[in-house]
């Protein structure tokens, strides 16, 4: 998993609690050492954000003394989780330098205590934090001006089920900067959300909404309006979405500002093509594109817990269930058909 984290860049993610752990590597991390990790507690499940360093002789190694679990402004250095199951995990650092923690809905189904629309609760939120504090502060981070404004101040944004993954849209390589993020669906809708930068407060809409459906309706939601998803799917096309990355790199140049995202459950792949309104900064989707077959078939991919991009912003995917690497590469024959290379 180190070789993968080296090859990944920023951030390195899983699919649920059992699955690789989810880590984000800090800005200027040479100087500082720093990387933080997301895991849940064997102990009582719930969970921790927790900052290491890298050894100092062994650069490869973290230095588990260095341990410090991030403390919320509810008081506590953990985020209660009521239920086993959605537990999010997925973390980024976005171009604006801050640390974006995905957090699930506390679990069961149909969200029975309304978490995600709760703004007392830190569940069902996309969470950002500036960690870029001295190793002595109490809390191990600040928030950043320009969050949601609610009564947890850590929160970006609301209504969110199981945010399984999330990205941005590299700068650095000609992307927006917006936040990309598959949002794993109930029993009906899997989807895709956009949010152009800088861009707080929205409420994408669960449990209300299951992608851009009416779902659970006995509560109302915490504000308006609700932010639709520029695309969804269907259970009968897939289960379980794994969100990817908007591709910028240059190995497959006719992918080039495509979406690709994958299903866990059902082993697919697939790329969108997103067109950005250059006075509204938001997004549609176009062009549905399936890589599976040219990607080798559901048999060689096996369940797809994320995506990766490598230094020059090239393509991976993580097959969860074959324990491999394989990496995205162009065929000679057409500019978008695709190829892998197992690692």
């Amino acid at each position: 998993m180190s070789h993968f984290s080296a090859l990944a860049g920023p951030d390195l993610c899983s699919k649920r609690g059992g699955d690789p752990t989810p880590a984000a590597v800090a800005p200027r991390c040479r100087a500082s050492r720093r990387f933080y990790v997301n895991f849940t507690r064997s102990l009582d499940g719930h969970t921790v954000v927790a900052r290491f360093k890298r050894s100092a002789t062994t650069p490869l190694v973290a230095d588990p003394s260095s341990r410090f679990d991030l403390v919320w402004s509810t008081g506590t250095n953990y985020i209660v989780q009521p239920f086993a199951n959605h537990n999010g995990g997925c973390m980024a650092f976005g171009p604006d330098g801050y640390l974006y923690i995905g957090m699930g809905d506390g679990g069961s189904s149909d969200d029975p205590m309304a978490l995600a629309q709760n703004p007392n609760e830190l569940l069902g939120k996309m969470l950002r934090i500036d960690v870029n504090v001295v190793d002595s502060h109490p809390q191990g981070f600040v928030v950043p001006g320009g969050n949601a404004g609610l009564t947890r101040p850590e929160i970006w944004s609301v209504g969110w089920r199981n945010p399984w993954k999330f990205s941005f849209d590299d700068p650095a390589r000609g992307g927006t900067g917006a936040l990309v993020v598959g949002d794993v669906g109930q029993n009906l809708w899997e989807e895709i959300d956009y949010e152009p930068a800088n861009t707080a407060g929205r409420n994408y809409g669960w449990r209300n909404r299951e992608g851009a459906h009416d779902h659970v309706l006995t509560t109302p939601p915490s504000s308006l309006p609700l932010t639709d998803p520029i695309f969804e799917y269907s259970h009968p096309t897939g289960h379980s979405i794994s969100g990817g990355y908007v591709y910028r790199g240059a190995a497959i140049p006719g992918a080039r500002g495509r979406y690709f995202y994958a299903d866990f459950v059902d082993a697919r792949v697939w790329s969108l093509m997103l067109t950005v309104n250059p006075t509204t900064d938001e997004a549609t989707a176009s062009n549905l594109v399936e890589h599976t077959a040219e990607l080798g078939g559901s048999g060689l991919l096996g369940n797809i817990s994320g995506f990766g991009l490598d230094a020059a912003g090239e393509l991976y995917i993580i097959s969860y269930s074959r324990g491999a690497i394989l990496r995205v590469a162009k065929m000679p024959s057409a500019p978008v058909n695709l190829r892998i290379a197992v690692f």
